[in-house]
């Protein structure tokens, strides 16, 4: 069975980090994308980030715009791990972020943002920004 558990969800003032991790067990997802997604209260979920590989080793990194520049993605293969490092945080980032992982090992740029390409969800890791 596959389970995917988030850890390092908190309450923070806005302008603080945080760092999400994600450790998926069940199956390797070394070769397919793993990413993070969130929901707002009374908001649809929406992409924060994802990573594809790419070959080598290597993946390549994708974020939604109001993402760039403050949060980073990153990724073990060999240890099945995706982890997101959240800088600059602001109140607007107040949401549950979930970790996700996708069966289809091709998708591609235009595919990563919606939630319907992902097949598995962790519980999701509450994060609060508030002074």
């Amino acid at each position: 069975q596959v389970q995917l558990v988030e850890s390092g969800g908190g309450v923070v003032r806005p302008g603080g980090s945080l760092r999400l991790s994600c450790s998926a067990s069940g199956r390797t997802f070394s070769n397919y994308p793993m990413g993070w997604f969130r929901q707002a209260p009374g908001k649809e979920r929406e992409f924060v980030a994802t990573t594809r590989w790419i070959g080598g080793g290597a993946y390549s990194k994708h974020y939604r715009n109001s993402a760039k520049g403050r949060f980073t993605i990153s990724r073990d293969g060999d240890k099945n791990t995706v982890s997101l490092q959240m800088n600059s945080l602001i109140p607007e980032d107040t949401a549950v972020y979930f970790c996700v992982a996708s069966n289809t090992r091709g998708l591609i740029v235009s595919e990563l943002p919606k939630t319907g390409n992902y097949d598995y969800w962790g519980q999701g890791a509450q994060v609060t920004v508030s002074s």
